[in-house]
């Protein structure tokens, strides 16, 4: 296997995590006698380049099809925080009627809305159908498709010239970097802002959120390497923000190399010597994370079989594609974990991948009162505690597992 960005032989492995179904490939009752594809799930980092990447092979359109599952408007976090940034950036960048905004993975127009409801024209890109059929039925102007280098000389022919294009958590997700990161120079004016987000890698070593490494995800960017990509195909990022979203994200800011308007940040500059020096650049950086998490792994087994030996329940909140990573590696089944709960309508009657363990409405958790609630999706810790406090009312307790078994009250 080779290099995805620029093509190194690949012999340094990062983390093994087995074989899984991908992580949003939900059954229903009919499937579950069914044969279920699993595909490898493990994690190399390039010894030239330094970009970690997985060695997923099969094609994305196998994921982002109409059974994608994954829509971003039900979380109320991310909906908030899309509506900050949309904020934010008519507000920095001076948008308005006169300006386009561009969306790639676009999924259910979550925040492609709130620019439209500042009267700012916008698209938005989305391969999976299910979602960008709900982005339709808002009057979000969406075309069901994989972004990259085709895409955008198609939508340059049409006329799509963008003073703004967002790509929030999909640089992770795209097999060919290059040819992705080479579109954007079709549809971005001259004087135009391209921003993206992403887990960033750091923080996914630093706090052992292994979780996040599944099939949809093909990297794991430190803004070295990234910066490194842009730069290959004619852009270049001139500022970053560190976000907590995800359990730490990078947002970065990049334009077109002839771009004079914008120079390089301090903090921008700042990071990026701060990468180095805790050693991006060199493979000891990525050595001995697999211990740590089967540590993890280890203390959660425990755990549920501490518990299920003292004749007590836990359930799991929130049927994410992070949960069905842990619950996958670490073989837990309906027998340690009695259910999922989830608020996606998408997801409740389905089964996960693999474990089959059965997803049901959050209304259960009063119907059965567990004595614990093993939270999957931990970035989402905050809002899920408050949200579901009457657990408290008989007795029943949080817990996180990552980076660290942890009950949380």
């Amino acid at each position: 296997m080779k290099c995805r960005f620029c093509n190194n032989e690949l012999k340094h492995v990062f983390l093994d995590l087995g074989y899984s179904p991908p992580s949003n490939a939900f059954l229903n009752l009919k499937q579950l006698n069914e044969p279920e594809i699993h595909y490898p799930l493990r994690v190399f980092v390039c010894e030239k380049c330094y970009l970690v990447q997985s060695s997923t092979t099969h094609n994305s359109s196998e994921i982002f099809n109409k059974d994608y599952v994954y829509y971003s408007s039900y979380s109320k976090n991310w909906l908030s925080q899309s509506k900050k940034y949309t904020e934010y950036m008519i507000n920095r960048f001076h948008l308005s009627s006169e300006s386009f905004v561009l969306e790639v993975a676009s999924n259910d127009g979550y925040l492609l809305q709130y620019f439209a409801n500042s009267g700012i024209p916008v698209l938005g890109i989305e391969p999976s159908s299910g979602p960008a059929e709900i982005a339709l039925s808002k009057g979000i102007p969406t075309e069901i498709t994989f972004f990259g280098s085709a895409c955008a000389k198609k939508l340059k022919a049409k006329g799509v010239q963008s003073d703004l294009i967002v790509a929030n958590n999909v640089i992770a997700h795209i097999p060919d970097i290059n040819d992705f990161v080479s579109g954007f120079k079709y549809v971005l004016k001259e004087e135009g802002i391209i921003t993206l987000e992403f887990q960033h890698l750091v923080n996914i070593i630093s706090e052992i959120q292994f979780d996040t490494i599944y099939h949809e995800h093909y990297y794991y960017h430190s803004l070295i390497t990234l910066n490194k990509i842009f730069l290959k195909n004619d852009l270049e990022i001139f500022d970053i923000q560190c976000l907590t979203s995800h359990g730490g994200s990078l947002r970065v800011f990049a334009k077109n190399k002839s771009n004079k308007t914008y120079a390089a940040t301090e903090r921008f500059k700042k990071l990026l010597k701060k990468e180095e020096q805790i050693g991006i650049n060199r493979l000891e950086y990525y050595q001995g994370f697999q211990l740590r998490v089967n540590d993890i792994k280890n203390k959660l087994l425990a755990f549920l079989i501490t518990t299920k030996n003292n004749n007590h329940s836990v359930i799991g909140y929130g049927a994410a594609a992070k949960g069905n990573t842990l619950i996958n590696y670490c073989g837990i089944k309906k027998d340690l974990l009695n259910y999922v709960v989830d608020a996606s309508p998408h997801k409740v009657g389905l089964f996960l991948p693999a474990s089959h363990i059965p997803v049901y409405d959050r209304s259960m958790i009063t119907k059965t009162k567990p004595d614990y609630v093993l939270i999957l999706p931990w970035n989402l810790k905050d809002e899920i505690m408050t949200e579901h406090s009457y657990i408290e009312e008989w007795g029943g307790k949080f817990v996180i597992a990552i980076p660290d078994l942890t009950v949380l009250n």
